[in-house]
């Protein structure tokens, strides 16, 4: 509150006013008195004049009167008011009533009380009671003392109080309250810290005006917040007892019993207590010097014994206990108001603790390895955010290496399962994939860390080679996957293969269609499969297979997409060159071409006055050294398809002279017309199939109309395993339109058969499965030989050019310089050039001349 001036006392009497009346009346006096003596009457008037200067004279005697009795002033009632016409003459006398003149002797008794009364309220105060003096007096008392000069007394009257209550009263009753436990004296002491702040704001109010006057300009003394704060941390934190049994010690003890409460999940945690105590020291400021250091000695320990305890379980395991308490931690330092540099030092010595002292744990290969192997992203991402607290996530990029490389070669060498290698493959790239996106945040890298990993397995020499030609069996399933792909599209592949939500959201971020689109779909799925084309070293097996699919999609019509097709010639050419795809390119020219060749055909055919014929022949014209070689095979056709063929064939050389055809039927396919009992259906068929078929229209004139398997061999041409899987395709599949006998899954030469006059189906156009064109296991083992048939040959080439324009070279650089021109077609090892090299100076190409070779022109 703030003083008033109305009760302010007065600490000297006041001037009388009558005094400076009787100063001023006069000089007044004398003034008159010269002008009189200056002045003297004359003229018609002078008996008039002469009457007043009697008067005059006369109050001048009155005056002079006055002044030989001790000058004493007229009475002037001032309650009464004057007349404008009674002038003021000569002294007045101002009569003031009540007036009071303090002595010296009250002005000791009053602050003698006050004192008094200060003391009164201070006790009041530290007795929680209200004091006997309204506290606007209290304050006046402050305010007047200080005034008088007394602050300093002021003071240190107050601030003895304060430290006796503390230290005699306060002190007892916290003692009294706390029991025995660490925790019950932090409550005490909290309980007690409260009702002292309560006190000491009221204290601030009644001495407000000595901490805004006197104590503001003071450097040596406190203000009274600042005392009242110091005072009860001396109070509590320094003490005479034994560090053990003191408050202080007992207090910083019991914070840390709540956090260790906290950590173990114990019923008797006090969340409330720990975050009024935490904000308490800060007040006290003990927090920093006593508090903090304790407590993060504490965690310290506590930290060793939780990871301890811990080790032995299994990886995942401790990560998730690891994660959970890095978690609290952080929580338990925001939510009860911890210093951000404690929270800085405990996070600190946790991960030197859980993460780093534990490192060869957290980063172990086969326990790491375990995790990646169950698709565990969660943990994984755990163990690289606990790894990055500690600035050391960089060396599990070592254990995902060996992890990627050891899973990957499994499956390649998995001959039991090599039909599914590269679906296994894309699913553990794809598992890969998603590891590196949400596990390791696509960590650079770690994503070149699975590219280089992909790229050891493929090409490991190690790794088991196909038909032991050297060449990896990696290329062909490649080749034979995307052509599953562009034969059966989506459909034939496993859902774990499928876009997820998150590859959508990327691909429409990044401008590309949408996954959800199929043709976008299929072609991500061909980069994905083209994703591992790249990491194969050599190039040729891959070649050599793709070319063989191709053509059989093209030479069967079994393309899904025609688009896609050209998409991925496109993808080829850009990845490899036109060396690769000139072939390719030219069996898609050839196709062109042949439309092209059969219209002209046709239109010769009626030009010529051919008439129409049951068959309708379609020739594909292919280029022998773009298309893949194929056996020839000695097929008996029907006389109408013979006749067609020899037209054409008359005509095409005709035409084209030079050139000669040379027929390939195993590549053939055609529709056949056929009749059952059920109505009439069309059988689409390969030609071997077409041939038999066509056998039983003959048959169908005996009685029986049987046939057996060596009349089918004679008549059409076919022997052997031929022979075999087109009778079992056409008798023991599925669409059974011949029926054998004896019934069996096997082809015998003492079976006969008969045509199925019962086959119903309910589509009117059949398809029958071409078992003829199923790659066998000889022609596979065939195409890989070749392929290393051809690396010998491009590997001498090499060496020849090489050779050729150097004239001369050591082996070691010229060994150097023949891996680098062919690395494009396929890894070749060292000792394969060192035997080709042998075989160049057989020739007599090369000559070796210590250990430099000289080229022989």
């Amino acid at each position: 509150m703030h003083p008033s001036s109305a009760s302010s006392p007065v600490h000297e009497p006041p001037t009388s006013f009558a005094n400076a009346s009787k100063r001023k009346s006069a000089g007044g006096s004398d003034l008159f008195h010269r002008r009189q003596s200056d002045s003297q009457p004359t003229g018609p008037d002078s008996k008039r004049t002469k009457a007043n200067l009697l008067s005059r004279e006369s109050e001048s005697g009155a005056a002079r009167m006055s002044k030989a009795l001790g000058k004493r002033p007229e009475v002037v009632d001032l309650t009464k008011p004057r007349s404008a016409f009674q002038p003021q003459n000569g002294p007045r006398k101002l009569v003031i009533k009540n007036l009071r003149v303090t002595s010296r002797v009250d002005l000791e008794h009053y602050y003698a009380k006050t004192l008094d009364e200060l003391d009164d309220a201070l006790q009041a105060i530290f007795a929680r009671r209200q004091p006997k003096q309204p506290l606007e007096r209290l304050y006046r008392g402050v305010e007047d003392t200080c005034r008088r000069g007394s602050s300093k007394e002021l003071y240190d009257r107050l601030r003895r109080s304060c430290e006796t209550y503390l230290n005699t009263g306060l002190l007892n009753f916290i003692k009294a309250e706390a029991g025995s436990s660490n925790v019950d004296m932090l409550r005490s002491v909290y309980k007690h810290w409260v009702i002292w702040e309560a006190q000491s704001t009221t204290i601030r109010s009644v001495f407000s005006y000595l901490d805004r006057s006197f104590l503001l300009n003071s450097k040596e003394l406190q203000q009274i917040n600042d005392m009242g704060i110091t005072l009860f941390r001396r109070m509590v934190f320094v003490s005479s007892q034994p560090s053990a049994s003191n408050p202080g010690s007992m207090v910083l003890s019991g914070m840390c019993d709540l956090v260790e409460y906290d950590r173990r999940g114990d019923s008797r945690f006090d969340a409330a207590l720990l975050r009024d105590s935490v904000s308490m020291l800060h007040v006290l400021n003990i927090y920093l010097k006593s508090f903090e250091p304790r407590f993060l000695r504490a965690s310290r320990e506590y930290f060793q014994e939780f990871a301890e305890e811990r080790s032995a379980a299994p990886l995942k395991d401790y990560i998730s206990s690891c994660e959970s308490l890095l978690a609290r931690e952080d929580y338990r330092c925001n939510a009860y108001n911890f210093d951000s540099t404690t929270k800085r030092q405990l996070m600190d010595d946790a991960h030197t603790i859980l993460i780093e002292n534990y490192s060869e744990k957290l980063l172990d290969s086969g326990s790491v390895g375990k995790l990646l192997d169950e698709h565990a992203v969660e943990s994984v991402k755990a163990l690289y955010d606990l790894l990055k607290l500690s600035g050391i996530q960089k060396r599990l990029k070592e254990p995902w290496e060996d992890y990627i490389k050891e899973a990957g070669a499994a499956i390649v060498n998995d001959t039991a399962r090599g039909d599914e290698m590269v679906i296994r493959l894309l699913e553990f790239r794809r598992a890969s994939d998603i590891m590196v996106r949400d596990a390791f945040s696509k960590d650079d890298d770690f994503t070149k860390g699975l590219r280089d990993a992909f790229a050891f397995f493929i090409n490991d020499k190690k790794i088991l080679s196909s038909w032991k030609t050297g060449t990896s069996k990696v290329g062909e399933m490649i080749a034979k996957y995307m052509d599953m792909l562009l034969r059966g599209g989506l459909k034939t592949l496993p859902k774990s293969l499928l876009s997820d939500t998150k590859d959508r959201a990327d691909a429409e971020r990044s401008g590309q269609a949408s996954t959800a689109d199929e043709d976008a779909e299929l072609d991500r799925q061909l980069d994905q499969a083209l994703e591992l084309f790249r990491f194969i070293e050599g190039k040729d097996v891959f070649e050599a297979f793709y070319k063989q699919d191709l053509a059989r999609r093209l030479l069967m019509g079994r393309s899904a997409s025609a688009d896609a097709e050209r998409s991925m010639l496109t993808k080829l050419k850009s990845e490899c060159g036109s060396t690769l795809t000139h072939n390719l390119e030219q069996m898609f020219k050839d196709q062109a071409l042949a439309r092209e060749e059969m219209d002209s055909y046709k239109a010769w055919r009626e030009g010529n006055g051919h008439g129409k014929s049951n068959v309708d022949l379609n020739v594909m014209i292919l280029s022998a050294a773009a298309w893949p070689t194929y056996p020839d095979s000695k097929l008996i056709l029907p006389d109408e398809v013979a006749t067609q063929i020899e037209q054409f064939d008359a005509y095409y050389i005709n035409k084209h002279t030079g050139r000669r055809l040379t027929w390939k039927h195993s590549l053939a396919h055609c529709v056949v017309k056929a009749h059952f009992n059920k109505g009439p259906k069309e059988l689409l068929v390969s030609a071997y199939q077409a041939v038999v078929l066509t056998l039983f229209n003959q048959a169908e004139s005996r009685q029986d109309g049987v046939l057996t398997y060596d009349e089918i061999a004679k008549h059409c041409g076919l022997s052997g395993p031929d022979l075999d899987r087109t009778l079992q395709s056409l008798a023991c599949g599925k669409v059974r339109v011949l029926t054998k006998h004896p019934k069996g899954r096997d082809i015998n030469p003492t079976d006969t058969f008969t045509v199925n006059k019962a086959f119903v189906d309910p589509k009117y156009r059949v398809k029958i499965n071409q078992i003829q064109l199923k790659e066998t296991k000889e022609e596979n083992q065939e195409t890989h030989r070749r392929v290393a048939q051809d690396r010998q040959f491009e590997t001498q080439a090499a060496i020849v050019r090489i050779m050729k324009s150097r004239k001369e070279m050591t082996h070691a650089n010229l060994v150097a310089e023949v891996i680098n021109q062919t690395k494009s077609r396929g890894a070749v090892d060292t000792s394969e050039i060192k035997n080709n090299i042998e075989k160049l100076i057989e020739k007599d190409y090369l000559e070796r001349d210590g250990s430099s070779y000289t080229y022989l022109a």
